[in-house]
């Protein structure tokens, strides 16, 4: 089934503002879209080819697992999965479709976009910061490669990848991430073009 306004978050909120962008696949590198439905893989955990939201809201309790997280850190990220994903094209009854997942990425980046020109608040930044709110366990303001490690470890991912990832986040090279570090990170994991120079990030597992 084809996306659009009826059946999609993000083309909803763009036609809601004037925005027309559409989808074409052409403007993909290759890699970037086996990138894309690796990922799908990852949170597809009955590998029925539906992304379901209670497969989405499992990865906040995961992280209940491996940190001394309180209710009120998983009710947020629980709240920032459900808000992100449900704009990634995650319908709560209905899921998302494997076929669907890669446009539903490049119009929620396009949303993203435009929310960044009106100066609206970043759905990156929601998700991004519940989780930075829990891995910042020793309360300093920042997160180690180790915390990193941790988040990699909830998500199934080889812990190894922390080390790439920490490295490319780490802009400023003070061997931890701010609140902004984080968020550019995630920014780039889920919205950039294909970009050669994180081929090794994406190595591992995504």
């Amino acid at each position: 089934m084809p996306l659009d306004e009826n059946n999609n978050e993000s083309y909803r909120w763009l036609r809601s503002v004037g925005n027309d962008w559409q989808f074409d696949i052409e403007d993909l590198h290759p890699k970037q879209i086996t990138r894309l439905y690796k990922r799908f893989d990852t949170f597809d955990l009955d590998s029925d080819g539906r992304m379901d939201m209670d497969e989405i809201l499992y990865w906040p309790d995961r992280m209940r697992q491996l940190v001394n997280a309180t209710d009120e850190q998983v009710d947020n990220m629980r709240a920032a999965c459900y808000t992100f994903f449900l704009n990634k094209g995650v319908d709560p009854v209905n899921g998302l479709l494997r076929e669907n997942w890669v446009e539903s990425n490049r119009v929620f980046a396009e949303a993203e976009r435009e929310r960044e020109r009106r100066g609206e608040p970043s759905l990156i930044g929601l998700l991004s910061d519940a989780y930075y709110d829990v891995l910042d366990d020793d309360g300093d303001g920042t997160v180690d490669v180790d915390e990193l490690k941790t988040m990699m470890k909830a998500f199934d991912v080889p812990q190894e990848a922390a080390y790439t990832f920490f490295e490319k986040a780490d802009t400023d090279k003070s061997g931890k991430l701010e609140r902004n570090e984080l968020i550019h990170l995630f920014r780039k994991f889920w919205m950039e073009s294909y970009d050669p120079q994180w081929d090794g990030v994406y190595a591992y597992k995504y």
